[in-house]
């Protein structure tokens, strides 16, 4: 009798897996027919609302369907009863990063301290945002910042990218700029690091400056108090 309904749960199990397996064909076919933009959907998945699925496209991007492909939804689903904004748990698991395997040979460190807490910073010189959050992050101790030069704001950015990049003390040159507003002086050398960068923030979907990364791989895009960094610091140990 164990025997045989263990063999019954099995058949159950079978059934759902080839049931979940033809629901994803029928989205999958309905909605590259439809929208020949979705004919390259990496994920379907069921949500915790009945009746929609999630559709993962372009690594990160998320949208929403029925079991038919009938409809397209994009936007935010919210669990009311746990009071939780599903998508952005979503993309932020999608977005995160092992903080281990940034390219750290393209970047280069600033130290306040001891300088045991480590964070990482996209950032582009002529960025006001950075220049503001630079300026808070003056007020956080014990910490070693690696930027990543990311010069998206025109060729101004990529000139002085190019400039601090090859001063002969990054990290005062830097400093100078974004915290003091003096010029940074003229310099040259191998600069095809800013080129790498763009690729590397290009493929991990870094759209704007300043985008900050923890070592517990949270991702923050935007210019945060230094309260909030010290709090995810403080998380991120």
């Amino acid at each position: 009798m164990k025997f045989l309904k263990t063999i019954a749960v099995m058949g159950l199990i079978a059934f759902s897996l080839d049931a979940a397996l033809a629901q994803e064909a029928t989205i999958r076919k309905n909605l590259a027919e439809r929208l020949p933009v979705f004919s390259k959907i990496d994920e379907v998945s069921k949500t915790p609302m009945n009746g929609l699925y999630e559709l993962r496209v372009n690594e990160t991007e998320i949208f929403y369907t029925d079991a038919e492909g009938n409809f397209l939804l994009q936007g935010n689903l919210f669990d009311t009863r746990a009071k939780r904004n599903l998508t952005e748990e979503r993309v932020e698991k999608l977005t995160a990063i092992d903080f281990g395997a940034l390219p750290f040979k393209d970047a280069f460190t600033v130290v306040r301290g001891n300088g045991k807490r480590k964070m990482a910073v996209f950032e582009d010189p002529n960025c006001g945002y950075c220049k503001r959050f630079e300026r808070d992050l003056q007020k956080i101790s014990d910490v070693t910042v690696y930027m990543f030069l990311f010069p998206i704001l025109g060729p101004d950015s990529v000139e002085k990218s190019r400039s601090i990049w090859c001063a002969k003390d990054k990290a005062k040159a830097w400093t100078d700029l974004m915290v003091r507003d003096q010029p940074v002086p003229k310099a040259s050398c191998d600069t095809t690091v800013l080129e790498r960068n763009l690729e590397f923030g290009k493929k991990r979907k870094i759209t704007g400056t300043p985008t900050l990364f923890f070592v517990d791989g949270s991702r923050v895009p935007g210019a945060i108090s230094a309260q909030q960094v010290e709090k995810l610091l403080t998380e991120a140990r």
